[in-house]
């Protein structure tokens, strides 16, 4: 089993409580230089003038990644609204992951500048631009963008859609037999899970990190019944398996604790918005 190691850190707050985004382009490591100027590359590419701006996320512009582990997240803000279908990222995502093995893979997503910066409720696309990327293309909306802090508005964003999340996995999985898209989908689902561990527990701790073993740590401070099942996820989540009926299994037992969990905490934090417990 892959080794886990003591990585990542909580995000820096201000004295008055918000989040500061610790990116920076000077962190970025020179390895992963090449690998962003093909993304912005091919965003210019296939969006042309529509392309307003591109942004880094995630380990890599905070000086974290690590080679060969780290994905490279990256965001496109554009001028107009543009169809999904209109675009196929696939072949240029294949392309990258086989050209550079930097990056453990690359993902590309777009999202209009009028939806980014109109929202009136928490969102988590501006919550990642404002706090956790750094303006690689374009001209930087951060500024644009409202400031957050570690809250039950932040926590809620994770715990709210997780029952449909974790659903979606397992209809995704079930008699899938592409193994590339299987561990895809253990890594995407074990993270949101993990991270979903640090929600419940927002509020007494006023911390929030994207980071996995600090959320791992943190959630196993206040559930240490749980804390092999965590240490799983966290496993699953940079090591993950292409077994079907062993993700399955975990998300079944785990994940509906997780869902249980969730809800109990939605019925004191955000009642209106509560689930039936469906498990």
């Amino acid at each position: 089993m892959t080794r886990i190691k003591n990585i990542g850190r909580y995000c820096p707050v201000d004295d008055d409580g918000y989040i500061m985004n610790d990116s920076n382009t000077n962190k970025i490591q020179p390895e992963f230089y090449r690998v962003i100027e093909n993304v912005v590359e091919i965003y210019k590419r296939h969006l042309g003038e529509d392309l307003h701006s591109v942004y880094i996320r995630g380990s890599v512009p905070r000086g974290l990644g690590i080679h060969g582990v780290s994905d490279l997240d990256t965001i496109a803000i554009t001028n107009k609204m543009i169809n999904d279908h209109e675009l196929n990222w696939t072949e240029a995502e294949h392309e990258l992951n086989q050209q550079f093995d930097c990056v453990d893979g690359v993902e590309f997503s777009f999202y209009f500048i009028e939806d980014v910066l109109n929202n009136i409720t928490f969102s988590i696309i501006p919550f990642m631009i404002k706090t956790h990327s750094v303006c690689v293309f374009g001209e930087d909306i951060k500024k644009l963008l409202p400031e957050y802090k570690a809250d039950k508005s932040l926590a809620n964003d994770h715990l709210i859609i997780l029952k449909r999340q974790i659903d979606q996995a397992i209809t995704d999985l079930t008699g899938n037999e592409d193994r590339e898209d299987i561990v895809d989908c253990c890594r995407w689902i074990m993270k949101i899970i993990v991270r979903a561990g640090l929600a419940l527990v927002i509020e007494e701790e006023n911390l929030y990190t994207r980071d996995l073993f600090p959320a791992y740590k943190i959630f196993s401070t206040y559930y240490p019944e749980k804390e092999k099942e965590m240490q799983q996820a966290l496993h699953y989540a940079i090591a993950p398996v292409g077994n079907v009926s062993e993700i399955i299994d975990f998300l079944n037992e785990m994940g509906s604790w997780m869902v249980i969990q969730s809800d109990k905490w939605l019925q004191i934090y955000n009642p209106k918005k509560v689930r039936h417990l469906e498990i």
